[in-house]
């Protein structure tokens, strides 16, 4: 059993070094100049700030984050280093540093976390940190450090988008020593950026003079002009002076004007203000000055991106006293500034070397042979292991050149990094280890499994399967249950019932020695299975009855073996019979607590989103089930099981309707097919076909209804043979399709020809809400045919049973096609029933839940007058404009995006802003609205 890995109290993470701002320190010169011109452009879209080093850019903003606290800023930092050139790295970085801040800023960007790092994904993750920043009240700023050690495109790609869909309340700060690549050209015209260079940031000459005077007492007027002229006003050089003559004072009670001259020539000829100077000058101002001691000391714990008391000793091992280390750092803190504090954590203090510094140092580094450099690398990586700092750890143990013992700490570190829903820096610790090192651990290859099964690489994992299963000894019971868990997990992803019932019997057998959690993601998918089969009190009972897994001794909360997977099951088993009021109450607890739990829970919150909507609308509250789930579709599609998926998008799609707007609803159903057909799930392509010919016969669209009827048919013939799980369900599908197609043609008798089955089936699969549906149908069927007996004892069996399931737009969508109102139906039928006041009570319920649907989905003046106020300064753009003419012509998100050019997120980012600028909420209300503008579009 791999280690428990769990980080101490009070541990400074890896990462937390690069996304805190450097510390304040007592600054000789204010540069209020610069400062000012800082503060007056809080506002801008975009700060570029670009110069070499030692020209004060970090200072400056340092001074400038103070200044900015006061006024209600909140300033969130980057600071990058080679290794953030990775994009899996980088985008972790930037939704660390932004959670410093406000980790509700994201909750829902770290879902994606070691979900793929595709294009869309990553396009995802930005848009999800954006809608957050923009949801919040009050102005935050990102500082981005160090850009120019980002060069990867598709890095780049991703900064670009924060910057493209940045909203009014983000100021982004970007801090390079050379060119960025970016375009700022929309925001130069609007006059949202501020560029500054090395003209900007250079010291004036009384800058300098206040600078030099502050460090060496009286300076003359004239040597501070020739030292600044010397330096260009470079704020390093001028350090350098400051430096040198400090120590030259030092040793001299007469310091005479010569010494600037002695100091000026070889400095000159150096270029003072090239950063390259500052080499020759550690060489021979600081290092020379040091014993060998101590500058063999400096240049071990150069290897390191930050050091404290305690590293350093482990790094010089018995060769130096650990004293002796304590008053070094302090020494080159308080004297020299060469070493800067990143924190202080219990009692520890951890520094950063100045990076010109540093470089120098590991110049000297480089030069040691390959056994020194592995030895100091060892000796790191064996101190970061202990201290629970397995990033920094892995990274030491390759360059020491032990990549095992970074494989084993990887799969030691795995489990509790997905217990704690940070697969993002499980991804990029697997993504440093050698394939080889990989390849020899079927326990790493296991996780591998997991993350392409995460990243919805199912291509990957049958390969991977396949490889495994031929890999796993067979006596290694634990390691084939692990591969059997996971297979399993395959096929619920990809909703392939049929095939992970084929595994039901391995399931079953878990080894003796399955830990905790290998049975809970059992319990879940048994759950899973079952309520694919009918069978929801047995699904249940898995869960009720089965053992609980634990970590630490407590209850496992988050990932999908935990236990609030399980409860959402319990939810979902009683979605799928129609007992809303279990599936509200489960669901909203649920939510509650996984949202508070983070990533380590998103699956379990994106379910338990999904169960709610759909109880929502089922309550006729549309506008809740819309505000809940509109924000969530982007992680729920790229985090949870496909029935998630599948419940947002035809509840989003019938809400809509519900409140008139006809391009949305459609929208909501092409996207799922969209996503359908991405993924090969021909289950929820069926759904989406379904509802298409509802909405197009409701809209008198009889030519595209019959055309997506011919396609659900088909799909249903080719999995009649292969799937027969999935079969039951698209068969059911079809025949309401047929059943409204009848209804919508007038063919009565061809509809009441396929009610009975229809009903029998529904009853047998144990779907009961569908089942009071369709004999309201069957009811307004037999009332069409002259047949008031018949109508009159199904609309009771219907009536009845909904009041029991508690039931509200189950029976008001019932009559849709039909000439006949369904509530006054039901009230004819009450009426007869006189004596059954029960039956009385729930009609009238429907009466007033149908009033106030009314009422939601009339005519958009009033919306369109909200929109009436809209400012000149707020008209469409060209882009946006274009964008509204396309849904005017009803094209869903994608095909706008390849008409345009653009990605689909992009698309919905337009809209947003669209619907912003007119006081709408719809696609339909944006649509009128420009018509009612005389906006040409």
């Amino acid at each position: 059993m791999s280690q428990r890995w769990s980080a101490p109290s009070g541990s400074v993470t890896g990462a937390s070094s690069r996304v805190m701002a450097p510390r304040s320190k007592t600054r000789i010169v204010a540069r209020e100049r610069l400062v000012a011109q800082l503060l007056e452009a809080r506002r801008k879209r975009c700060i570029v700030i670009q110069g070499p080093a030692g020209c004060g850019k970090t200072a400056a903003l340092v001074a400038w984050r103070e200044a900015l606290l006061p006024l209600g800023f909140d300033l969130a930092w980057l600071t990058l280093a080679p290794e953030d050139d990775d994009l899996a790295s980088f985008v972790g970085g930037l939704v660390a540093s932004l959670a410093q801040v406000d980790p509700a800023i994201c909750r829902e960007a770290a879902l994606f976390g070691g979900r793929g790092v595709d294009d869309e994904a990553v396009e995802r993750t930005v848009i999800a940190l954006v809608r957050a920043i923009a949801s919040r009240s009050g102005e935050l700023a990102l500082v981005i450090d160090d850009l120019d050690h980002l060069t990867n495109p598709r890095s780049h790609r991703a900064l670009q988008w924060l910057i493209d869909y940045a909203p009014p309340g983000l100021h982004l700060v970007l801090v390079s020593r050379g060119a960025t690549p970016f375009s700022f050209g929309r925001l130069r015209d609007q006059d949202l950026v501020l560029e500054l260079g090395m003209r900007d940031l250079r010291f004036t000459f009384a800058e300098s003079a206040d600078y030099l005077r502050a460090q060496l007492g009286d300076v003359s007027e004239r040597d501070a002009r020739d030292m600044h002229e010397l330096t260009d006003g470079w704020v390093a050089g001028l350090q350098l002076f400051a430096l040198h003559l400090k120590r030259r004072k030092s040793a001299s009670d007469t310091p005479r004007a010569a010494e600037a001259n002695d100091l000026a020539d070889p400095l000159t000829r150096a270029q003072l203000h090239d950063a390259r100077a500052f080499g020759d000058y550690f060489e021979r101002a600081v290092l020379s000055r040091l014993t060998p001691s101590e500058v063999e000391l400096l240049v071990r714990t150069s290897a390191c991106a930050r050091l404290c008391s305690s590293l350093c000793v482990a790094l010089v091992g018995d060769e130096h006293p650990a004293g002796d280390v304590l008053a070094l750092l302090a020494r080159l803190e308080t004297d020299n500034l060469f070493i800067a504090q990143i924190e202080r954590v219990g009692n520890a203090t951890w520094y950063r070397l100045n990076p010109l510094f540093r470089e120098t140092l590991r110049e000297r580094f480089r030069a040691r042979s390959e056994t020194v450099q592995r030895a100091v690398h060892h000796a790191a990586w064996c101190w970061f292991r202990d201290h629970d700092l397995p990033e920094e750890a892995v990274r030491h143990a390759l360059h020491a050149g032990e990549a095992a013992a970074a494989a084993d700490l990887v799969l030691a570190v795995a489990r509790d990094l997905q217990v704690a829903g940070d697969l993002r820096k499980l991804v990029a610790l697997l993504h440093l280890l050698p394939q080889a090192e990989i390849e020899a651990r079927i326990g790493l290859r296991l996780w591998r499994l997991q993350l392409e099964l995460y990243a919805r690489d199912f291509d990957a994992c049958a390969a991977t399967i396949a490889r495994l299963d031929a890999d796993i000894p067979a006596r290694d019971t634990r390691e084939r249950y692990r591969l059997t868990l996971l297979r399993a997990a395959v096929d619920a992803q990809r909703d392939h019932a049929d095939s992970a019932m084929a595994s039901l019997p391995q399931l079953l057998a878990a080894p003796a020695d399955a830990d905790s959690i290998a049975i809970g993601a059992r319990n879940n998918l048994l759950s899973w299975l079952y309520m694919r089969r009918g069978e929801y009190d047995h699904a249940r009972a898995i869960q009720h009855d089965g053992t609980r897994p634990l970590i630490g001794g407590a209850p496992l909360m988050g990932t999908s073996a935990g236990v609030l997977n399980g409860r959402c099951l319990v939810g979902y088993s009683y979605a799928l019979e129609g007992e809303f009021l279990q599936v509200e109450r489960i669901s909203r607890e649920v939510l509650a607590e996984a949202d508070q739990r983070g990533s380590s829970a998103a699956e379990a919150a994106c379910l338990a989103a999904a169960l709610l909507g759909e109880a929502l609308y089922e309550f006729n509250d549309c506008a809740g089930a819309r505000r809940l789930l509109e924000d969530r579709v982007d992680v729920l599609e790229r985090v949870s099981i496909p029935d998630s998926v599948l419940r947002v998008h035809t509840v989003l799609s019938a809400a809509h309707w519900a409140q008139g707007h006809r391009l949305d609803a459609f929208a909501c159903l092409e996207r799922l097919e969209d996503y359908a057909s991405r993924h090969g799930l021909p289950r929820l392509l069926a759904h989406s076909l379904a509802a298409q010919v509802q909405r197009h016969l409701q809209c008198g669209q009889f030519d595209a209804a019959e055309a997506d009827l011919a396609r659900l048919d088909a799909k249903a013939a080719r999995l009649r043979p292969t799937r027969p799980d999935a079969w039951h369900d698209v068969h059911a599908l079809a025949e309401r399709a047929h059943v409204s197609w009848c209804v919508a043609h007038e063919d009565y008798e061809g509809a009441a020809l396929r009610l009975p089955a229809l009903v029998a089936l529904c009853a047998e699969r144990g779907w009961q809400h569908h089942v009071v549906q369709l004999r309201l149908q069957a009811a307004l069927v037999d009332h069409h045919r002259n047949r008031a007996d018949a109508a009159q004892q199904a609309a009771l069996a219907g009536l009845r049973l909904g009041h029991r399931l508690g039931l509200v737009r189950s029976v008001l969508d019932a009559d849709a096609g039909f000439a006949t109102n369904v509530i006054e139906f039901a009230e004819a039928v009450a009426r007869r029933e006189s004596a059954d006041a029960v039956l009385a009570f729930y009609v009238d319920r429907l009466r007033a839940a149908r009033d106030a649907a009314a009422i939601v989905s009339m005519p958009k003046e009033k919306a369109l007058e909200r929109g009436a106020a809209a400012s000149a300064t707020e008209a469409l753009s060209e882009r946006e404009t274009r964008v509204v003419s396309l849904l005017a012509q009803a094209l869903p998100n994608k095909k706008i995006a390849r008409t345009l050019g653009i990605s689909p997120e992009t698309v919905k980012w337009h809209l947003k802003n669209i619907y912003g600028k007119l006081g709408v909420s719809s696609r339909d209300e944006a649509v009128a609205r420009v018509r009612d503008l005389g906006i040409d579009a």
